[in-house]
């Protein structure tokens, strides 16, 4: 299915985003990349020492004429720290991209809304390409959006919670009101919940924790890989009505 996504001119052939937190080592999260079909992918520059080309790093192990690499700003709870590590990541060539995140409480790692449609201003006037991990919120979904956001990435559930889409109302709501990409970000458990998502309709999903923390990573990369796939056709192709009751599929019309 010829059907990239494209976000700012710029065209992915896989709506399976991915991250590279809490892997064992570089080789499994490239081998885990590589089983994802994803082409983006995203690096913490907090966490990660990406910036630092004289140490082990994780871009040594990734192709960068076949991925595109998207800084977050993962572990910042102010907008000045949000700030500081995007640029640092553009400065050193990584890229002009950022997936930006202004955590607002440690305990639910919910995102701090008003710090984060700040630094997304100022992010965006400075020419960064943003991406905003926000809440499941259509109004602050759109004030993002206003404020120069090349996409939105609403949570479908907490980081790392595993409990999948729990609010498809309020995604459906920031979906039609969008006229950027909203990516899904957060929450995904397995492959039926990245297969709700898109589904809804989202443009993509961006999955870690349920592919990392799987039994088998590779195995669960693959199988995301696939829901993604599977829901995107099936949002295209248009699910039929819910009812109530029996709809007989073979007509009675000619039955002896």
């Amino acid at each position: 299915m010829n059907d990239k996504l494209t976000v700012k001119g710029m065209e992915f052939e896989s709506r399976l985003w991915i991250g590279t937190g809490k892997y064992k080592d570089f080789e499994e999260t490239a081998r885990v990349i590589e089983a994802s079909g994803a082409d983006v992918v995203t690096v913490s520059v907090r966490r990660v020492n990406i910036t630092d080309r004289k140490s082990a790093n994780l871009l040594d192990y990734l192709d960068p004429s076949k991925y595109k690499i998207l800084p977050n700003t993962a572990g910042c709870y102010n907008v000045e720290d949000a700030l500081r590590y995007s640029r640092l990541a553009r400065e050193a060539g990584v890229s002009n991209m950022v997936k930006l995140e202004v955590i607002g409480d440690e305990k639910t790692l919910y995102p701090d809304t008003i710090g984060l449609l700040k630094a997304t201003e100022i992010l965006a006037r400075e020419g960064f390409i943003v991406f905003p991990y926000t809440n499941d919120d259509p109004v602050m979904a759109k004030r993002l959006e206003d404020a120069g956001a090349a996409a939105v990435m609403p949570l479908g559930a907490p980081i790392g919670s595993g409990l999948g889409i729990r609010n498809p109302y309020s995604i459906r709501i920031i979906l039609e009101s969008a006229k950027v990409p909203v990516i899904v970000d957060a929450g995904v458990g397995t492959a039926s919940d990245a297969n709700i998502a898109m589904e809804l309709g989202s443009d993509a999903v961006l999955i870690n924790t349920a592919i990392a923390g799987a039994g088998d990573p590779e195995k669960m990369a693959e199988a995301m890989k696939h829901a993604v796939i599977a829901g995107r056709l099936a949002y295209k192709a248009g699910r039929i009505p819910k009812k109530l009751y029996a709809t007989a599929s073979s007509p009675l019309e000619g039955m002896l």
